[in-house]
């Protein structure tokens, strides 16, 4: 195990050089959001402000407290903290394997080397290399540490029943049923299939022995694990079935596709994962899933029915031949009940590599315990295990290599993605950031012909060009016509617009005019996509950046104020009164404070987290104390101009450093 792991740390090495990735800002972002997490104050804003899903992945969050407290910060030790925990869940798995293996029936050398293969398999295999080092996917690393962990203590619980202790036997059973199970959802939603994954491993491997007694321990172990196992089966099914009204509404609003439509190509999808756990490669797909297509039914493409058919045959196959196949079918039972949330009806993105992280752990110990059996053929058994040990290290070596250099990887990334519009832009980026505009115009134009409405590529063209001097008229047309149709959330836009503007503004943007931009505002607007109330204050909101601009503070005021009336938060107000007095409009920006406290948030925050950070933040006064410091600071402004004439000095909103 000791040489393993290094064996597994060296050829992850090169990939600690990388720097953040897409949803890192997301996430990560929050470690300063209100000043750096320095006390108490501080650290109960931080932990209570996730978003991903209602438990706000506290545990997670937490974790990232170990690399650090402030917000921007070194990538590198978030790297290692997760390759540090890639390496402790290898452990964790080799043990756990072994554990079931002894509850199996296996005897103890032929379940530890059978355990230690299987581990081998995990930890080396390439595809975790974009789970292990994209520093977020921490999210998706701790729930497989705490399933490991559940699954140990459920052998240890069998175990005191097998020996008459049951007492101790159903407090072991607890702690892996359900305190482990809570400790993994408080690290990421999805943890709350560890008792249906433990279900899986009772019906298969630990079933037939069970089988062979009746006495008065295993009738009492059945009763335990009846009510230790039920209570939170019937919360998971109580869960997905509550979900399905806000995921058909969430998919219809956000999602080019429809809940159906996710559950017809989600076969696809996993057959695909499947592809590439058994044929690894070098590279995949990565972090890009746009070029994914749905199924619009179960003949386009033609690849559904059969994708779903091969599923229902795995499934159904593995419930059948569960007790001769034992291993083989908790494998696969294991694989699609860890897939169940992220692969079913939440309207999530289609694919992610990660989603494997936990859901392959167990895909490969059937065959380490064929490899390790005794029999024939020993020679040729160890000879493939050294070569497919040395393959695997070799693949997830390079990938790690290319995860170091991030601007060789958004070139590599487009290459292999040339029908995702998110790498293709990524590239072009890269290409403009080492002075190569001409082919990062070239990248962008041919990718627009094939998808015109992905305002990805229309808008990084256009930036692009404009930057380079090489703007052409044609380009804007692009530009309108993928605003008016894309399906792309609005904050994209908002990013985009928010970054351009001071550029036309300042004339650095040869070939676009603040004329332009309103005119691609208003495309925006007549997107039927963007109807709802987020969308409609993003772009009132862009619409007072663009007033700002041409000096015409009056508008801008009304903007923000329709704005903020469209959906009411502090944080909006607070922002929009800071930027007006950043422009030299301080008496505008104590106007917009006045409005804000005449409105009053229509929505409610939602249950579990986002309620408790509501709370946190009211028990703290942080808005009233935040808004009294940047209505002081606007108030001087507005008198020092008052008082000589000057423009005010720039009134921005930075979160309070100290409470």
């Amino acid at each position: 195990m000791a040489a393993l792991l290094l064996i597994t740390w060296l050829v992850y090495h090169p990939g600690l050089s990388g720097n953040f990735l897409f949803d890192d800002y997301f996430n990560l972002t929050a470690l300063g959001a209100t000043g750096p997490v320095h006390d108490w104050p501080s650290f109960l804003r931080y932990i209570t402000s996730g978003k991903a899903d209602p438990t706000g992945r506290p545990l997670t969050m937490l974790t990232f407290l170990l690399n650090a407290q402030d917000w921007p910060a070194n990538p590198y030790w978030f790297k290692v903290t997760n390759v540090l925990l890639h390496l402790l869940n290898g452990a964790l798995l080799c043990c756990a394997m072994r554990a079931l293996g002894t509850q199996a029936g296996l005897d103890k050398t032929h379940a530890g080397t059978a355990a230690l293969l299987g581990a081998a398999f995990w930890l080396l295999h390439p595809l975790f290399v974009s789970t292990t080092l994209y520093i977020v996917q921490r999210e998706a690393m701790l729930p497989a540490t705490f399933t490991f962990c559940g699954l140990l203590c459920w052998c240890v619980g069998r175990r005191r029943f097998d020996e008459g202790r049951s007492g101790s036997g159903r407090w072991w059973l607890l702690a892996g049923g359900w305190l482990c199970t809570a400790l993994a959802t408080l690290c990421k939603a999805n943890g709350i299939l560890l008792p249906l994954l433990i279900a899986a491993a009772e019906c298969t491997i630990l079933r037939s022995r069970e089988a062979k007694t009746e006495d008065a321990g295993s009738r009492s172990l059945h009763r335990a694990r009846r009510w230790v196992l039920g209570i939170p089966l019937v919360a998971l099914v109580a869960v997905l079935i509550g979900e399905i009204p806000s995921s058909i509404h969430a998919a219809a609003a956000y999602r080019p596709w429809t809940i159906g439509q996710r559950l017809l190509t989600e076969p696809r999808v996993l057959m695909d994962y499947l592809r590439l756990l058994w044929v690894p490669r070098a590279t995949s797909f990565g972090l890009f899933n746009d070029q994914v297509r749905a199924s619009v039914d179960v003949l386009h493409p033609w690849t559904t029915l059969p994708c779903i058919l091969a599923i229902v045959a795995l499934i159904v196959g593995a419930w059948l031949l569960r007790t001769r196949y034992r291993f083989v079918a908790f494998a696969i039972l294991f694989y699609f009940g860890g897939q169940l949330l992220e692969s079913g009806l939440l309207p999530l993105e289609l694919a992610f590599e990660h989603r494997n992280y936990l859901p392959a752990a167990f895909m490969f110990w059937p065959l380490a315990i064929w490899l390790t059996a005794a029999g024939g053929f020993r020679v040729i058994r160890i000879a493939f295990v050294l070569l497919a040990l040395t393959g695997l290290s070799m693949l997830t070596y390079a990938r790690a290599t290319v995860w170091g250099d991030e601007v060789r990887q958004a070139l590599i990334w487009g290459k292999i993605n040339p029908h995702s519009g998110r790498a293709q832009a990524l590239a072009a980026m890269a290409e403009a950031a080492m002075g190569d505009p001409g082919h990062a115009i070239k990248r962008l134009q041919n990718a627009a012909v094939g998808n015109p409405s992905d305002v990805q590529l229309t808008l990084n063209l256009a930036s692009i060009e404009c930057k380079a001097g090489m703007f052409v008229p044609s380009t804007w047309q692009r530009v309108l016509y993928s605003l008016r149709h894309t399906r792309e959330n609005s904050s994209l836009l908002l990013n985009w617009f928010a970054e351009i503007i001071p550029l036309v503004a300042n004339h650095d943007c040869n070939g676009l005019s603040l004329n332009m931009l309103q005119q691609a505002v208003a495309a925006a607007r007549a997107n039927p996509k963007f109807g709802y109330p987020g969308p409609r204050q993003n772009f009132d909101h862009i619409a007072g950046l663009l007033a700002l601009a041409m000096h015409q503070p009056e508008l801008a005021l009304q903007q923000f104020d329709d704005a903020l009336a469209a959906s009411p938060n502090h944080d909006t107000a607070l922002e929009q009164a800071a930027t007006l007095g950043a422009s030299g409009y301080p008496v505008e920006g104590l106007q917009h404070l006045d409005f804000a406290q005449t409105q009053t948030p229509r929505m409610k925050p939602a249950l579990g987290m986002p309620m408790a950070h509501v709370w946190v933040l009211q028990q703290q006064h942080y808005w009233q104390h935040e808004t009294a410091r940047l209505r002081a600071t606007l108030e001087a402004d507005a008198a020092r101009r008052a008082n000589d004439g000057a423009t005010a000095p720039a009134a921005r909103h930075e979160p309070a450093r100290e409470d």
